[in-house]
């Protein structure tokens, strides 16, 4: 047998044994939503009991969710954004990629992820610039002040080193709401905190010793429901915060992986690609469209953004899927 024949059936072999180990994720019920003038979901957030997304082709407004009916309804609150601190980091590959993607329709600033703190404070993050948008209950707005550490720490780990492959999601966490943590898409993918002091006269934003919690590369297999499913990048497309652990959604694999708090080591997942798989649900897409999570003690929020693509049994507007929390709960043991 020649070695390339050999690695590829020895990952075949090993992809099929780890995705026997991960439970399935039980689909309680899909949700169309109407009513985003740009699409692409890429984000949810609770805020007091109320969901919240965002469009990372809209850099004027976010969307208040009304659920209560099974297509939910996108409801656009206007935000007039205050200009945003350049990146220095930003290579000029990056910065000509943004501004074609501006002019051909899509958000300037890409927003990728939304949160609320307990203040209910709400955080927008701009994947183009690696900046956070803080919105407070009264309408004011503001760009975060982080400290450069932050970026030059991210790059010095191999972190957002791709164009349109940098920070995908965003959660506070801590004491009064004192850290920050960001999930890096891939190539390299990982995690980073950021905390600020509890004065409240020091607004900035820093690294407390390391920023780059946790980073790695390389390849991982695509579920077999995947049509032609193949080895692609690792990614993360969105974190999310429960029970005191991160939860990371682990895009191609259509996986949720639960992470702790200190070195960001992975503890256990859960697949949903058993029910997101089914023959009505899918897209042409070669890769993964999810990129949105929440995560709550009855089960966890999953949004599609379906790039305006229509699937295959018609639906074309973005989907928020429920599932239900596993057998367990999520914090069980393996």
């Amino acid at each position: 047998m020649k070695l390339n024949h050999f690695i590829a059936f020895f990952l075949l072999v090993w992809s099929s044994m780890g995705l026997a180990a991960d439970p399935q994720l039980r689909m309680l019920s899909e949700h169309p939503v109407d009513g985003m003038r740009g699409g692409n979901l890429s984000g949810l957030a609770n805020c007091g009991g109320v969901l919240w997304t965002v469009s990372d082709r809209d850099d004027d407004q976010i969307y208040r969710l009304d659920t209560q009916a099974r297509v939910w309804k996108a409801e656009a609150v206007l935000i007039n954004v205050p200009p945003v601190p350049e990146d220095p980091g930003r290579t000029l590959s990056m910065k000509t990629r943004s501004f074609f993607r501006s002019l051909a329709g899509n958000g300037a600033l890409d927003f990728e992820g939304i949160t609320c703190d307990s203040g209910q404070n709400r955080y927008i993050l701009s994947e183009t610039y690696s900046a956070i948008l803080r919105i407070r209950p009264d309408g004011g707005l503001g760009w975060l002040s982080i400290s450069s550490q932050m970026l030059t720490m991210a790059r010095e780990a191999g972190l957002l080193a791709q164009a349109n492959a940098l920070y995908e999601g965003v959660v506070v966490t801590g004491l009064a709401n004192t850290e920050i943590w960001l999930a890096a898409e891939r190539q390299k993918r990982g995690l980073v905190k950021i905390k600020r002091m509890l004065n409240p006269m020091y607004y900035t934003w820093f690294c407390y010793s390391v920023c780059v919690v946790m980073a790695e590369e390389g390849l991982a297999p695509q579920p077999p429901q995947f049509p032609g499913s193949k080895w692609v990048d690792k990614d993360f497309s969105d974190i999310a915060l429960f029970d005191n652990k991160l939860f990371l959604l682990d895009r191609n694999a259509f996986k949720i992986c639960r992470h702790e708090m200190v070195t960001g080591r992975q503890e256990r997942c859960w697949s949903f690609a058993a029910d997101a798989l089914v023959a009505s649900r899918l897209y042409t897409s070669q890769h993964g469209l999810t990129e949105a999570l929440l995560v709550d003690a009855q089960g966890a929020w999953v949004g599609v953004d379906n790039n305006f693509a229509t699937r295959a049994d018609g639906e074309s507007r973005p989907i928020v899927w429920r599932f239900a929390a596993p057998d367990g709960g999520w914090s069980a043991s393996p």
